[in-house]
């Protein structure tokens, strides 16, 4: 990267961040692509207050909500609701607990959903909290019952 534009330094810090948000939200007839394309606009749009923040964290739990928000957003657009396969069973192997662990989470109504994506993420309760307007408290509990929530369905 060779450019000395302030928004170009902010995709390249925030490139991962972006990627593994878009790739989250991907869903059947959206690529990563197009997902990101709406949330690098969005980040466009509000460039002059991304840019106003301190590096870290508020800026990037700015450019998180951000960028959520405008994905989400188109997915409103276009809605596409997909259920389970009929005949769905759990796989044996832990990939496959992993992987239907993720689907289950892709089920849960927002901002539920974002909640726990950004704890996978490795976000601390606190930028949890700053990024959707929360307090830790609040995040905490919302955890503690998402978890509760879906390990009673699962059993």
């Amino acid at each position: 990267m060779r450019t000395n534009d302030p928004f170009d330094t902010l995709l390249h810090r925030y490139r991962g961040l972006l990627f593994t948000l878009c790739r989250r939200y991907q869903r059947r007839g959206t690529t990563v692509e197009d997902i990101l394309q709406e949330a690098t606009l969005a980040l466009w749009i509000n460039r002059e207050l991304v840019l106003s923040q301190s590096v870290m964290p508020k800026q990037a739990a700015l450019v998180w909500k951000i960028a959520r928000n405008a994905i989400i957003d188109d997915l409103r657009r276009t809605p596409i609701n997909e259920a389970l396969p009929e005949g769905y069973e759990t796989a044996d192997d832990d990939r496959g607990k992993v992987q239907e662990l993720y689907e289950r989470i892709a089920m849960l109504p927002e901002p539920d959903r974002t909640v726990v994506t950004m704890q996978l993420e490795g976000f601390s309760y606190e930028e949890i909290a700053n990024a959707l307007g929360m307090t830790v408290k609040n995040v905490s509990v919302k955890l503690v019952r998402i978890k509760d929530k879906i390990r009673k369905e699962w059993t």
